[in-house]
């Protein structure tokens, strides 16, 4: 099973190897293996991102086809295509697929693709997180469509709306499809986003510091934060309702306390960023094009950074612009209507920056700037129309019609998917070592454009007149069917478009003509390697000195391919890539990457066996099955900076780097801190969820709750703060080299811990009783629950590291598991002191 197998056959780095054999070490080490375990084994980023882009591409072929049904039903009024209950399936699959199977994913698998590529090195610091993200991506698209066969298809919109969908109007499985399903999903989304930031943060280049940084990089790592911070509330919204759904709680039912617009507010918490999410890396796509064809560098770099991180910023204060129609008071409405359209600012930062770029420069028509130049005219149709959306009176009046959908799709396609079929035919060359069909791509282009205008600029009008959105049919009265119909016969060209672009991209890699490199003369390093790219990417990696190195530099291409640089050997056959400082990216540490392994598709069985136990009320099941993805999770733990690492290797003649177990900025930290803002963000969610109950209940505690005793409490805090003090010290221990003092201070830390659960719970179950009572008791519960869930993880973990100490895997040369565990242990002793005050001490003052 273990996934860190060195090929003893490689010669050491002291062997002065002929450049052919070096190279060859290479590609042996890095291919993946052979046949069928060698694909289910895979994970190098160049495999993985093949793989969610084509995932993300087959997604968008069935979320279209949903939509053409959806047309046919609206073609005319009257019309029997779909009945009222398909209709609202197919309308709730479509939503769902586009926004979470398609949109998101694919931005990712463009991410992880480039990323290693643009930035200098070999792949991505975590590769077994990437695979795993993209089995439960799978996985999750699978689960949610199984759907379909199960006869439970979700009819309840892509957002979900309660109390349509808990148990009393949607007394089927469907709603729980969905639920799980793109829960599940939304595992590649946040594990990407640990991969991508902790990536570009210390894996760039020697010499490429932030303001040398691609600014596909900068939108890319802007949008990775966001998704850290913005999915978790609708993961937590996801989890609530299917919790209340499963086991009866109450916090979106008003007759026991709860409130069905706090799943409103969760989801456009999300929702909202995720507009920007789907965008930013579209705009960074565009940013990467438009020097390229212009001939010039950007205009306006740093603002365009800075417009990117205003962007993200401003994102999340807007997400009741989806709410104006639910009577939240004007004030509020006013400040959420003003920050709707100063979002509108640093976009259009950006896009000035691009025509000016443009302007200053001598474009080059090929087809990647005919996409471009689609986004630009859509996108800022699609962003005037947000702006009157914004203003509430205007609002009210187009809320939940055509016209909403027509905005919703102008933003979506022009400012996503155009800049994406950019990006797929700007890389393609690199990918494919072969050039598109020139004459097909461009007659693609057009029937898409013109599709695309034709289908959803109607809807503008048909949504003034008054045509409402989600219902199936309309009155022949209303006098919009010749509309409705132009806009489904051109929704057909959209597709036709569509469908020929996808043609044009799979035959490329068949019958395109070959490609000579860097055929755009890009100044970007992914076109610095050979075409199409091999999967070490750079046989020597690069050292930049400028934001367009290939412009620059262009000796640096062949230097990347020369044996004699940084990482040219193979190092006792392992996979390495190079750390470097976050801020100047001088080199730091040697990063020691898995080879091929088992684990992230067997993680990923277990999730799905333990979620179909949890939809099909088998929860016996969903329990057993924690067992063997503990076991699994562990074993795959146990496999990383084991004692046979070497602490510190030649990375070139005369420069040793330690390794990630010795290193301050070991990339294992920097996951801990990108989870640790996951995590964090989705308790602030819980926190948030449990105060807007108490500021809409007219009595808190309620239910009967009652808090007297506060010495049992006092003395769980007690118990979980020695618990981080014993932690502390471990961590102390084990720097000073005291091994078996070390081991003791875990041990010490996990028992408080166990105390601190045998305190804190039977005083929460003493005071506040069954969790169904009230919705009151199903969010302390809640809350309750979630940081015990921590305090059990956290001791697990201290008893893994204590297990490691003893076999000497962690000493004072090999720090880092402990720093991580003590790490994990203050935070939950933070957490935990948070949600102390919130269980005990604020009900007192209510």
């Amino acid at each position: 099973m273990s996934d860190l197998r060195p090929d003893h056959t490689i010669p050491t780095p002291g062997d002065h190897l002929r450049h052919t054999d070096r190279i060859a070490a290479l590609e042996r080490i890095w291919a993946n293996g052979r046949g069928l375990v060698g694909q289910l084994t895979a994970v190098n980023h160049t495999t993985i991102a093949l793989r969610f882009i084509v995932t993300g591409l087959c997604f968008l072929l069935v979320g279209g086809m949903l939509s053409m049904f959806i047309r046919l039903q609206l073609a005319w009024p009257g019309l029997n295509v779909l009945d009222p209950e398909r209709y609202a399936q197919f309308v709730t699959m479509h939503g769902t697929t586009m926004m979470f199977l398609f949109a998101v994913p694919i931005m990712e698998g463009f991410a992880m693709y480039l990323i290693p590529k643009m930035l200098g090195t070999r792949d991505l610091p975590f590769p077994r997180l990437s695979a795993f993200g993209w089995w439960c991506y799978l996985f999750g698209g699978l689960f949610l469509y199984s759907s379909f066969i199960f006869g439970s298809v979700p009819d309840g919109g892509w957002f979900m709306y309660t109390p349509l969908t808990d148990s009393t109007y949607s007394p089927g499985k469907g709603a729980d499809f969905w639920l799980i399903g793109v829960t599940f999903a939304e595992i590649a989304a946040v594990t990407a986003a640990v991969e991508l930031i902790v990536a570009i943060l210390i894996t760039r280049a020697p010499g490429m510091d932030l303001t040398r940084m691609p600014l596909f990089a900068w939108a890319i790592l802007v949008t990775a934060f966001m998704i850290a911070f913005g999915f978790p509330p609708l993961i937590l919204a996801s989890l609530l309702l299917e919790i209340q759904r499963a086991f009866d709680f109450a916090f979106f039912e008003v007759a026991r306390g709860g409130d069905p617009l706090l799943w409103q507010h969760l989801f456009w918490l999300f929702g909202h960023p995720e507009v920007y999410i789907i965008f930013l890396p579209a705009a960074g796509v565009v940013s990467t094009l438009v020097p390229t064809f212009a001939r010039r560098p950007i205009v306006g770099y740093t603002w365009i950074v800075l417009a990117l991180i205003a962007t993200g910023f401003l994102s999340f204060g807007l997400w009741v612009h989806h709410m104006f129609a639910v009577g939240i008071p004007l004030l509020a409405l006013a400040f959420f209507s003003a920050a709707s359209m100063a979002v509108a600012i640093p976009t259009g930062i950006q896009v000035f920056a691009w025509i000016a770029t443009l302007w200053a420069g001598k474009p080059w028509l090929r087809v990647p700037m005919l996409h471009i130049i689609g986004f630009f005219i859509t996108f800022v149709c699609g962003g005037l129309t947000g702006v009157m959306l914004a203003f509430v009176p205007f609002d009210w009046q187009a809320h939940d019609t055509h016209f909403v959908v027509a905005h919703l799709h102008y933003v979506l396609i022009g400012g996503m998917m155009f800049p994406m079929f950019a990006g797929l035919y700007y890389w393609l060359p690199l990918a494919s070592g072969r050039m598109p069909s020139e004459s097909l791509s461009r007659s693609a282009f057009w029937l898409v454009f013109i599709g695309f205008n034709l289908t959803f600029l109607p809807m503008h009008i048909t949504g003034l007149v008054g045509m409402p959105r989600r219902v199936e049919s309309y009155a022949m009265e209303l006098g919009v069917h010749w509309l409705n119909l132009v806009s489904t016969a051109a929704g057909f060209v959209l597709a036709v478009g569509i469908i020929a672009i996808l043609v044009d991209v799979a035959l490329c890699f068949v019958l395109g003509r070959r490609n000579s490199e860097n055929p755009w003369q890009a100044p970007t390093l992914e076109w610095a390697l050979p075409h199409p790219a091999p999967k070490y990417n750079f046989a020597s990696l690069p050292e930049v000195s400028d934001r367009n190195p290939l412009w620059r530099d262009p000796d640096l291409v062949a230097a990347t391919r020369r044996t004699d640089g940084l990482l040219a050997d193979a190092h006792g056959g392992w996979r390495w890539i190079l750390g470097t400082s976050i801020q100047s990216a001088q080199p730091e540490q040697a990063i020691r990457l898995s080879n091929s392994t088992w684990f992230p598709l067997l993680c990923a069985l277990c999730i799905a066996v333990l979620l179909a136990g949890f939809i099909t009320s088998q929860y016996w099941l969903s329990v057993l099955m924690l067992l063997p993805l503990i076991g699994l999770f562990l074993r795959w733990l146990w496999t990383v900076n084991g004692r046979d690492a070497p602490l510190r290797i030649e990375v070139k003649p005369g420069l040793w780097l330690p390794t990630q177990a010795a290193a301050k900025n070991a990339p294992g930290w920097w996951a801990l801190v990108g989870t640790l803002l996951i995590d964090g963000s989705l308790f602030a969610s819980l926190v948030y969820a449990y105060f807007y109950l108490w500021l809409h209940a007219p009595a808190w505690p309620a239910g009967g709750a009652t808090f007297t005793a506060l010495a049992p409490a006092a003395a769980a805090l007690a118990a979980l703060l020695l618990a981080g003090i014993a932690a502390w010290r471990a961590s102390v221990a084990v720097r000073a080299g005291h091994a078996q003092r070390a081991i003791g201070w875990h041990v010490l830390a996990v028992v408080a811990g166990l105390g601190f659960l045998a305190l804190q719970l039977p005083t929460i179950a003493e005071a506040v009783g069954a969790p169904q009572r009230h919705a009151y008791g199903s969010v302390v519960w809640t809350l309750a629950g979630f940081h015990a869930l921590h305090v059990a993880v956290a001791a697990l973990i201290g008893g893994f590291v204590a297990l490691r100490i003893a076999r000497g895997h962690v000493d004072a040369d090999r720090p880092l598991e402990t720093r991580i565990a003590t790490g994990f242990w203050r935070y939950v002793v933070a957490q935990g002191a948070i949600a102390w005050a919130v269980l005990h001490l604020f009900p007192r003052f209510a």
